[in-house]
């Protein structure tokens, strides 16, 4: 099978995963118990304010066509009027979305910083304490629920020890940066507003920190798997045997050997530290897309919560082809292996 031909078949897959989210959270918003109009409109709503509203949002129409007209303004541009902001959902999404990147970005940089440095001193003192320690933050990286530790950083780092804000994006009475990329650490480095700068810093080291566990722990795992495999392979004992450094041995072959899959886990990494910010963002008052999906939830917000989870699933599955793809490249294996 051609390189061509891997490619289409890749992206012809996406389309049935795309379509099955968007059905899956369109059924389950339908199911939600209560009414959103009455939410949107308040208990001095009239049955005549009821009824036309219904019509403006298109929600006397009957389900199918319901989906179908969002399908066809999520792929043309109009996602909607939200039912709680009275905005239109995607001018929504450009107002909060830069904050649950620049969120994520911080978090999958130090998950892949921290998770493969310690990989590698796990890797390189295997069966030691220094291993065990490894283990053990991994175990816990991917076993501890999110919100359970946001939560207790909260309680520690922020107020007991009062080291850090408890939560939100910039402290009060701090002039947020000109706006150039929507990220605050970038724009006020770009505007020189250092006092920005300190602030946005101090207020994302714990949610990005509790936002980078899982990832931290998965890397971990992976470049500890991968460097140890390594040191068995028949170069390793030639050059030990040779006489070369160990330092040497380990930073200039092993861990490029083994970073190939580390590469692949962290390209994911951004596209699945998506799917959990939205706890990480409601437990420390992060105002970003996470956090407008809880609200929008506690509302009912139809067109707010399709859009979002919609948004969310594109780019997973994005990612995920993607990654399948430079797989397909660096390894003819994987494609030709569809054939048989």
């Amino acid at each position: 099978m051609g390189y061509g031909s891997y490619l289409i078949r890749r992206l012809l897959y996406t389309i049935p995963i795309i379509f099955g989210i968007s059905v899956l959270i369109f059924i389950l918003t339908r199911v939600i118990p209560g009414d959103p109009v009455k939410l949107a409109l308040g208990p001095d709503a009239t049955p005549d304010m009821i009824a036309q509203a219904r019509r403006i949002w298109n929600l006397d129409k009957p389900l199918h066509m319901q989906y179908i007209a969002f399908i066809v303004g999520f792929f043309t541009g109009d996602w909607g009027i939200s039912l709680r902001t009275y905005n239109n959902v995607l001018a929504d999404l450009a107002r909060f979305a830069p904050a649950t990147y620049e969120l994520t970005a911080v978090a999958v940089s130090f998950s892949a910083l921290v998770g493969i440095l310690t990989g590698i001193v796990a890797a390189t003192h295997k069966d030691k304490w220094q291993d065990h320690i490894s283990r053990i933050l991994s175990i816990g990286g991917v076993s501890m629920p999110l919100f359970w530790s946001g939560i207790m950083l909260q309680l520690l780092i922020a107020s007991y020890f009062k080291l850090l804000p408890i939560g939100g994006r910039i402290g009060d009475g701090v002039t947020p940066p000109v706006h150039v990329t929507g990220f605050y650490l970038l724009d006020s480095l770009f505007s020189g507003n250092w006092i920005a700068f300190w602030s946005c810093a101090q207020h994302i080291i714990l949610p990005a920190f509790v936002l980078s566990f899982p990832s931290l722990a998965n890397i971990n795992r992976l470049v500890r798997s991968a460097m140890i495999d390594q040191r068995s392979k028949d170069y390793v004992i030639l050059q030990e045997a040779n006489g070369m450094p160990r330092r040497l041995i380990v930073y200039k072959y092993m861990l490029k050997n083994s970073l190939a899959s580390a590469i692949t886990m962290i390209a994911l990494m951004f596209a699945y530290s998506l799917g959990g910010v939205a706890l990480v963002e409601a437990v420390f008052f992060w105002p970003g897309m996470g956090n407008y999906l809880v609200q929008a939830i506690h509302f009912k917000d139809f067109n707010a919560i399709m859009s979002v989870v919609v948004l969310v699933g594109i780019i997973i599955v994005a990612a995920n082809f993607l990654v399948d793809l430079l797989y397909g490249y660096l390894d003819p294996r994987i494609r030709y292996g569809e054939e048989r």
